[in-house]
């Protein structure tokens, strides 16, 4: 009786995808923590949303911690849906280098969605940004405006709700 050291070629293909998958969810995960900063940054301070605004009836202002201001709102008013937006932030009583507007949705997931603003003056950025379509008719959504300064990331939150 004589004993074959063939390896059976199944057996191989298996292992070798079993490799294959190990070292992609590697990499993704690996991505995913490169990345993690810039998809979901850690706020250095977080200013308490002013729920007496109503950003569909006009400017909205917020009182940041340890002074200062951010007025922000969105234009058109009704804020549509699938539709360009003009979004446009005012400071007071800080110095920031960069502003990002990310819409978050409130109770679901709808996606990344960080539209970044440009300087106009010193205190004035603006930009352009969109709201994905939702299933429901009625969606509440958060603006959280992001300002980079030299001492770190404030997150200034403003709520609304968009209809379809």
């Amino acid at each position: 009786m004589t004993t074959s050291n063939k390896t059976n070629p199944k057996k191989l293909s298996n292992q070798l995808w079993t490799i294959v998958a190990v070292l992609v969810f590697a990499v993704f995960l690996t991505m995913g923590y490169k990345f993690k900063d810039f998809l979901s940054p850690e706020a250095t301070v977080t200013a308490t949303l002013n729920e007496s605004c109503d950003l569909r009836k006009g400017r909205c202002s917020s009182a940041l911690p340890g002074g200062g201001k951010v007025v922000f709102s969105i234009h058109p008013k009704n804020i549509p849906l699938l539709s360009p937006l003009q979004l446009d932030v005012e400071i007071e009583g800080v110095e920031v280098s960069n502003i990002d507007v990310d819409f978050v949705g409130i109770g679901m997931d709808m996606g990344y969605n960080r539209s970044k603003l440009k300087a106009v003056e010193k205190t004035h950025f603006t930009g352009n940004g969109m709201l994905s379509i939702c299933a429901r008719s009625k969606m509440d959504w958060e603006a959280r405006v992001s300002l980079q300064t030299e001492k770190g990331l404030i997150i200034v939150p403003f709520r609304f709700f968009t209809l379809k």
